[in-house]
């Protein structure tokens, strides 16, 4: 069967023997009686636990719309002219207005990034800006002790719309919901202060109720006030299937449940060789996101097998304490017991890569050079072709395959 996966703009493609194949993790068939624009209409005018927007903001109101930057495929130039209609319905004046791109960690964007983010519209209409760390002001404090420090357009709103995708994450449990707000438009400090818990076993993907750090999340959001959330799931092809609306938890958790029925996909069992790739760009612009997909591969590799990681990493690693961790190192097990004595937001994914490290060997088909790969405790390869050629040769030629196209959304789990 020929394999293809997503890398960059373009694929990397492979051939698997059908009786290797223990099979390709796509989504579940889930029925969607709307999808894009038209589900967002449908999620506005049916919003869950909370009036419709246009019946909470008001005439005068200073308004702030929070979300993803350029490494999240959230579709904000698709949803904005929807959200935007919305507002003016409510008498809202398109200078109240102002779209906060929130970067957490991340690298600022050009302002050509901005405005292909914001679309056309909204570029025109409002205000279109990148959450600044440097004009955090505090709120306050979770109980937990993470200090709520939010970026200052945020803080000082009168109201605050929450935009996202959901997703799996590895810690948080999923993307979404309060996300925007921590670690979206927070400071580093308190970022690091939130992602401290993620070594909890319950800190994992798939679970919410007694999540350390999404309990974290929310209060801290809960702290500063979320008035509207508006989140969408999207397909493998990064289309719209569902949009939920309303109340920041419970909308929040209407969209996770949807989620689960389409990615939570069940196995037979753990393969000796896993295939995996984020789908492309832009969730693989660097290393440090393309370390989501190879987290949920770590549910489907077999003790001492082979993840085959495909992500262009065309930005290299992407976060300076995550690069600072990953060549200090002298072997995996450094990272981990560093981040047992000196939690660093940044290192944690480091530590994260170790903890498969363990388990698994990882081959890398990046367009970074070979040798600073290999630096980085993987095993370098410029095509998949190669790099499955090679986990044959060293698990053999009966080894069982899975492959995750989209190893960020897919969960696998294990049958019962």
């Amino acid at each position: 069967m020929k394999i293809e996966v997503g890398y960059g703009a373009g694929t990397q493609t492979v051939e698997v023997s059908d009786a290797n194949l223990l099979g390709v993790l796509a989504p579940n068939a889930v029925a969607c009686e709307l999808a894009g624009v038209d589900e967002v209409r449908r999620a506005l005018a049916e919003p869950i636990g909370t009036p419709r927007l246009r019946d909470i903001v008001r005439s005068g109101e200073r308004v702030v719309v929070i979300s993803s930057d350029i490494t999240r495929p959230v579709p904000t130039a698709a949803i904005m002219p929807v959200l935007l209609d919305e507002l003016y319905e409510a008498g809202v004046d398109p200078n109240d207005v102002t779209l906060v791109f929130a970067l957490g960690s991340h690298r600022p964007h050009t302002e050509e990034e901005r405005r292909r983010l914001a679309g056309e519209r909204a570029w025109a209409e409002i205000a279109c800006i990148d959450g600044d760390p440097a004009t955090c002001v505090h709120v306050g404090d979770t109980a937990a002790g993470t200090p709520v420090d939010i970026v200052e357009a945020v803080a000082k709103a009168d109201r605050r719309i929450c935009l996202g995708n959901i997703e799996y994450h590895y810690f948080a449990g999923y993307s979404g919901g309060a996300k925007a707000i921590m670690p979206g438009v927070s400071t580093c400090e308190a970022i690091q202060a939130n992602h401290t818990k993620m070594v909890d076993p319950r800190a994992c993907a798939g679970n919410l109720d007694d999540n350390p750090v999404r309990q974290d999340i929310e209060e801290a959001a809960a702290l500063v006030g979320c008035d509207f959330l508006l989140n969408v799931v999207l397909d493998e092809h990064k289309r719209i299937v569902k949009a939920v609306a309303g109340d920041m938890v419970q909308a929040h958790r209407a969209g996770c449940r949807f989620l689960d029925g389409l990615y939570r996909v069940s196995i037979p069992r753990r393969a000796d060789i896993v295939i995996v790739s984020q789908g492309g760009a832009p969730k693989d612009l660097n290393l440090y996101q393309t370390q989501k997909a190879l987290d949920n591969a770590k549910h489907a590799i077999a003790d001492g097998g082979v993840v085959i990681l495909v992500g262009s990493c065309k930005e290299g690693l992407g976060n300076a304490t995550f690069e600072e961790w990953m060549t200090a190192a002298e072997r995996p097990g450094d990272l981990i017991e560093r981040i047992g004595r000196d939690f660093k937001l940044g290192g944690h994914k480091a530590a994260a890569i170790a903890m498969v490290m363990e388990h698994a060997d990882i081959y890398l088909v990046s367009d970074m050079d070979s040798a600073f790969v290999e630096s980085l405790f993987f095993t370098p390869f410029a095509s998949l072709e190669e790099a499955y050629e090679q986990a044959v040769r060293k698990m053999g030629p009966d080894a069982s395959v899975l492959v995750m196209p989209f190893g960020g959304s897919t969960l696998p789990a294990l049958d019962s």
